[in-house]
Order: structure tokens, then C-alpha cells, then sequence
């Protein structure tokens, strides 16, 4: 199995990278990443070592196996989105993160293209945080609406933005509000239903996917592990 893992030149989220790929490497798939500008991706420093006070920082695990992605000569070699041949790949992944580092990358129109020909495709996509937003603004050719107009997804929810918000604020202002507008907000404004939007449990901190056929979506960091491993099983369920 071919892999791809779309990234932000800056600040993406550790967890939502390195957790996914940890889990593909392991399966033995091949793992390949695109930047913007074919640069190397970095992700936001403050994840590694604290947001604030040290704290909000990701977990070990998370932080090992970014120590492990970093050696990856496929991470340090990035294709660029243009050049992106989505033949080659049976999966794309998009990560999220929520530094203004990140919002290249959340509006790169050729990006949202190549998404495009993934989903006429009908290959595997995934999709976590911030990511989800990607699929929002990608446009069906034919229909002027999101490619996922009629589907089921999550992104990150209010809740935990305004969380994250509300507690750091006071000291780093608006470094966890990517945009003025929320994005479970954006998200909801481009599907059929607002419904569709699916918030998961109450307790947020218990994993959490949704799940539409060949599209699969997270939340947030702590859905990282549970979304890599129903990736896995979409694709060996495809063959």
C-alpha cells in the first residue's frame, strides 16, 4: 500500500502526523509526504515542548515517534502538491494543527485539487482536526458544492477550540483560533445537512471517528490512533 501524507510547510500537529504514520510504517505500507513548496515540512514547536508552562505539549508516544519520523528520508524529501501523482497512492491523509503556520496549507488550491482527484477516485481518504477543512473548501467540478456536501464528517469541535482557546489566551491571544470563524462552524456551513457534522462522545477524551464509506475523520489529537487504525482497516478491506 502507497501512502500519502499531506503536511503544512509550518506548524502542523505532531500527534496527527507522526501517530498515523507510525501506524502504516508498522503495517509495512510505503509512506510518502508533500509540502507546499516540496520543502520540508516542520511542525509547531510549542507541541514539543509545551504551550504553555510546559504543558499541552504532546504526549511521549507521540513525541517518540516524531523523533522517528524525523530520520525518515521520505519525511526529509517531500514531493510538492503539484507534483503530487495520485495514481500512485491508495490513501491520503491530512493532518490538522492550529497555528496561523497552517493556513497555506489549508487554502493551497492545487492541494484541494489533487483531494479532488482522490475522492473521484474513490481512493481512502483521511482526515483529522483542521484537516477536515480541506474537504470543506475542495469543490465538485460539477455541482459547485464541498465534496462533501452530502457525507458524514468531524473535524474539531467547538467545544475544544473554545477550551483551548479560553485557557491560553491570555497569554499567547488567538494561537488557538486559526480563523475568526470556528471550525466546526465552516465545516457544518458546507454540508447538505448541518447534522451531518458528527461531534462524538460527550467525554472527549474517548477516541472518536466518523465514518462514510472510504472517508474517515477525527477530531483531535487524542482520535489519532483510532483513525489510523480504521484507515488500515479500509485499506486491506479494499485490497
Amino acid at each position: 500500500m502507497n501512502i500519502l501524507i499531506a503536511l503544512s510547510n509550518k506548524d502542523f500537529d505532531v500527534t496527527e502526523v507522526a501517530i498515523p504514520w507510525k501506524a502504516f510504517k508498522e503495517k509495512g505500507y510505503n509512506v510518502g509526504f508533500a509540502t507546499q513548496d516540496g520543502e520540508q515540512g516542520q511542525p509547531d514547536p510549542l507541541l514539543l515542548t509545551g504551550v504553555i508552562f510546559g504543558q499541552l505539549k504532546a504526549k511521549p508516544n507521540a513525541i517518540r515517534a516524531f523523533r522517528e519520523l524525523e530520520k525518515d528520508p521520505a519525511y526529509q524529501n517531500p514531493s510538492s502538491y503539484a507534483n503530487i501523482e495520485v495514481s500512485h497512492f491508495d490513501l491520503i491523509h491530512l493532518p490538522g494543527g492550529h497555528a496561523k503556520g497552517m493556513i497555506p496549507y489549508l487554502e493551497d488550491k492545487i492541494l484541494q485539487q489533487k483531494v479532488l482527484a482522490f475522492y473521484q477516485q474513490k481512493k481512502v481518504i483521511g482526515a483529522i482536526c483542521h484537516g477536515s477543512l480541506i474537504l470543506t473548501r475542495t469543490k465538485d467540478p460539477k455541482t459547485g458544492k464541498s465534496i462533501v456536501y452530502n457525507r458524514k464528517i468531524t473535524g474539531l469541535i467547538k467545544r475544544l477550540e473554545k477550551i483551548a482557546y479560553y485557557i491560553t489566551a491570555w497569554k499567547l491571544g488567538d494561537y488557538y483560533r486559526t480563523y475568526p470563524q470556528y471550525t466546526e462552524d465552516e465545516i457544518r456551513s458546507g454540508l447538505k445537512n448541518p447534522d451531518q457534522f458528527e461531534t462524538g462522545y460527550l467525554n472527549f477524551f474517548k477516541p472518536f471517528v466518523c465514518e462514510d464509506d472510504n472517508l474517515i475523520t477525527a477530531r483531535w489529537p487524542e482520535d489519532a490512533q483510532l483513525l489510523a487504525e480504521r484507515l488500515i482497516e479500509k485499506l486491506e478491506e479494499k485490497g
